[in-house]
């Protein structure tokens, strides 16, 4: 038997890969341009684990478009989306879209010489969730996120939420409103860091109602309001519990979700610019209408090679 059959990475086995970051998200990099590898759940499942694989909150898989069925329905509306980020939870399942992962992503296309992407030029990448233009402005690139939405419409809004979460580790149930990008996410607001830092991630919450897609949970405390460059800025601190993954340091989608939740419930005249704090940094959400965009760093940290 080959070492390639023998390995748990199967596939990934004796291949280089690419570890990386988004304010400490962290990913690992599979570079298969012509889509020739057939991942499983397993071998994701395999490469993230922490303790026996190489570690990692999720799996990229770098593909052209035309490469897989996804790619291709997605290359007749978006000619220019050449690259598509192939995206995995750490328990194997597929994600339709990850804020953190697509700047990541980009950061490799760059750093691999796979595109060509000068300071303030763009790149649109196609994802599970559509289509995304990200821009590089020195060591930070900014994602066109799409288009947001409140399953629960204006009665959510106007109520403050549409889904009560408990918590392990807090007193009480917590209200909380569900925001897609298009991920689900469900936010709820807390009163200060201390209870933030109470709440116990490692074991499960449940939701009434209970989301029938799964969700990722953001908790929140919002931090108040700033100048910055002549605007408005809010400033709210977040930890987030992935779907398929389990609490991490940050979540792209997540912190757009809590900005545009805090943002809800400030009402009339709250900033459309956040400062979003997480474990693993710090990123800059801009609303603008039904769309939101998000700018973060992105870090590649090692080449591996799984044995």
């Amino acid at each position: 038997m080959t070492a390639a059959t023998t390995s748990r990475f199967g596939v990934l086995t004796g291949r280089s890969l690419v570890t990386g970051h988004g304010t400490e998200n962290d990913f690992v990099l599979v570079p298969d341009p012509d889509g020739t590898l057939a991942l499983t759940a397993a071998e994701v499942v395999a490469a993230c684990d922490r303790h026996t694989g190489i570690g990692a909150d999720g799996l990229i898989r770098v593909v052209r478009s035309r490469a897989l069925p996804e790619g291709q329905a997605l290359l007749a509306d978006e000619p220019a989306a050449e690259w598509f980020m192939d995206y995995r939870n750490a328990d194997g399942s597929l994600a339709e879209m990850c804020g953190n992962g697509v700047r990541v992503f980009v950061h490799y296309l760059r750093e691999a010489g796979l595109v060509e992407l000068p300071d303030g030029a763009g790149i649109v990448v196609g994802t599970r969730g559509g289509a995304r233009r990200v821009t590089v402005a020195g060591e930070r690139y900014t994602v066109e996120m799409g288009t947001w939405a409140m399953p629960g419409g204006l009665p959510a809004v106007e109520a403050g939420y549409d889904v009560v979460v408990s918590v392990p580790g807090l007193e009480e149930p917590r209200a909380g409103l569900r925001v897609t990008l298009p991920n689900p996410h469900t936010v709820v607001a807390l009163p200060d860091e201390t209870t933030l830092d109470a709440a116990d991630l490692a074991h499960a919450p449940t939701y009434d109602p209970v989301p029938p897609e799964g969700t990722n949970l953001e908790l929140v405390v919002p931090l108040g309001e700033d100048r910055l460059d002549g605007e408005t800025v809010g400033t709210v601190r977040m930890r987030v519990l992935e779907r398929g993954v389990g609490e991490t340091r940050s979540c792209g989608t997540g912190t757009c979700a809590a900005a545009l939740a805090v943002r809800a419930w400030a009402g009339a005249g709250a900033p459309d610019t956040w400062r979003v704090l997480v474990p693993g940094g710090e990123v800059l959400v801009r609303v603008a209408g039904d769309q939101v965009s998000l700018t973060g760093p992105a870090v590649l940290t090692a080449d591996v090679t799984p044995r």
